[in-house]
């Protein structure tokens, strides 16, 4: 028997051929704290392309894989969004008044709701109470309603969401020299007062590393952003000046989104965008995919896109930290002390692959989650709420996604202290640790372990309660809690979250499962 001054880590030992790996000695009592991150923290957007309705990532049909099979010409990126009718498929606005959907979002609460992507640099704000028009104003490529706009204020004071957005930069928005002008998003602005809303935080525009697909005018580099930014910024502090000025938002730096080598057209760096601005920004935003899915690396050739079956290695988890560190060391650079934020990110950009919606990719989110509070980024906005196969629900029946159990139980007991829970990470294994949300002293980990099948266990010292995830198929989208399938009621009402009662001493992490364990008497001082 193991003496109660538990070693740091027992060794793995041999026994028929399996090797069974160690108890993990756990000390909550004296974690010290390394990092903080808002209330906030788990966070998700809703495509503005889903409030006005429009066309958006078509699902994996049998046409699409088809389609996606054969050579293609253009490479990733030559065009506008929606363009392409093969992987586009148009869809009415969400429905932001549904119950069911009201209740699961209000369950993730409190929260920042990021309505923006890439069509809403060029969709325009219709300021009467007629329907949308048949077709945009010139310059323009949708229309947004003061009706639609007011339901997502509506929606986002019903589920104790802050609003995060950014503006309209399309040609329609510029003046005779081609400069930004703010008469269209001074009427939005104006509006969303009007009818009781708040928009916490913006940028300026949605990825501005990729000003071409992203609909800015030609030619459009650094120098014009900058311009452009000038004038939004003096509007913003006189409109809004409570909003945070989140920039640069850039994508596609500090890790390949596709194979080496692949071409990246018509692109701006955050660099160069940060060296024409100068330091005007109140905080630091960037987003994150570790990759481009199937529908967009299809035609780049075999080596693109990810596999699922390479979906649990540290070779994948460790993209999101590599792009964490590149965009930290420009804002220690160009923007010291600002706060960071990830404004959008999700398995794979182009919608995700249809393995985001499966429990594998929870290992993924779950690391994604543990590792940027540890850095102390202040908020991670899951794309999206409720649409593609990135979405923590499924679009057609607004039901739970694996990942979305992952964020309730992150937001549930996770609080904003984040602590050092000093066990190294391997291969299989990863526990992270922050302050039990609303209790005293004390502390919450979250422990994953992507081995198949090895035995792995932590030894905690004192009583602990258990929520473990697993699921029946890896590759499914049920999921269970402490081996009782999770499931909601028709209305949206979710499951009691019911723990397992932990002895002192030695608890099993079992296979290809995500454990959370509350230790209410860790009695942990930076817990108080």
């Amino acid at each position: 028997m193991t003496s109660r001054r538990f070693v740091a880590r027992l060794s793995c030992w041999l026994l028929i051929g399996q090797v069974l790996c160690a108890q993990t000695a756990i000390k909550p009592s004296s974690m010290p704290k390394i990092g903080e991150v808002d209330q906030r923290y788990v966070s998700y957007n809703v495509e503005t392309v889903e409030v006005t309705g429009g066309r958006f990532w078509k699902p994996y049909t049998k046409e699409v894989e088809e389609y996606l099979a054969q050579p293609q010409k253009k490479a990733f990126g030559d065009q506008m969004v929606g363009q392409d009718s093969a992987l586009y498929q148009y869809r009415s606005p969400i429905d932001l008044a549904n119950p069911k959907l009201r209740k699961l979002a209000a369950a993730l609460g409190p929260a920042y709701m990021r309505v923006s992507g890439t069509w809403r640099n060029f969709t325009y704000f219709q300021n009467d109470d007629l329907p949308p028009a048949q077709k945009p104003p010139q310059g323009y490529n949708g229309v947004m309603t003061r009706a639609q706009w007011k339901g997502v204020v509506d929606f986002a004071n019903a589920v104790d969401a802050q609003l995060v957005t950014s503006v309209a930069i399309s040609p329609g928005t510029r003046d005779a020299s081609g400069l930004w002008s703010p008469d269209n998003t001074k009427a939005w602005f104006d509006y969303t007062k009007s009818v009781g809303g708040k928009i916490a935080a913006t940028e300026f525009m949605n990825e501005p590393t990729f000003p071409g697909p992203g609909g800015a005018p030609s030619s459009y580099n650094a120098a014009a952003f900058a311009r452009d930014v000038a004038v939004f910024r003096k509007f913003l502090k006189e409109e809004s000046p409570k909003t945070i000025f989140l920039e640069p938002g850039g994508v596609g730096e500090g890790a390949p989104l596709g194979p080496a080598g692949m071409a990246l057209p018509n692109r701006i760096t955050s660099e160069e965008i940060l060296k024409a601005t100068g330091p005007v920004f109140d905080a630091f935003s960037y987003h994150f995919y570790g990759t481009i899915s199937k529908r967009c690396a299809a035609r780049l050739g075999p080596e693109a896109g990810m596999k699922p079956e390479n979906a649990l290695t540290q070779q994948w988890f460790a993209k999101n930290l590599t792009v964490e560190e590149f965009y930290s060391k420009l804002r220690d650079q160009y923007s010291p002390g600002k706060a960071l934020w990830l404004t959008e990110t999700g398995e794979a950009a182009c919608g995700g692959d249809k393995f985001a919606g499966e429990f594998v990719d929870s290992f993924r989110y779950t690391d994604q989650l543990g590792t940027l509070a540890q850095k102390s980024v202040k908020a991670v906005m899951q794309n999206t709420l409720a649409s593609s196969d990135y979405g923590l629900l499924d679009e057609q029946t607004l039901n739970p996604r694996p990942n979305y159990w992952v964020a309730l139980l992150w937001k549930r007991f996770m609080g904003t202290q984040v602590l050092d829970p000093g066990v190294p990470k391997t291969e299989t294994v990863e526990v992270f640790a922050q302050c039990k949300k609303g209790k005293s002293g004390a502390v919450e980990l979250v422990a994953v372990n992507m081995d198949k099948t090895g035995a792995h266990s932590l030894v905690i010292p004192t009583t602990s309660e258990r929520y473990t995830l697993t699921a029946p198929d890896l590759y499914g989208t049920s999921v269970m809690l402490n081996g009782k399938p999770l499931e909601i009621l028709a209305d949206g009402s979710l499951p009691t979250i019911q723990s397992e009662k932990m002895n002192r001493g030695t608890v099993e992490l079992k296979p290809l499962s995500i454990s959370f364990f509350t230790i209410d008497g860790a009695n942990n001082s930076a817990c108080r």
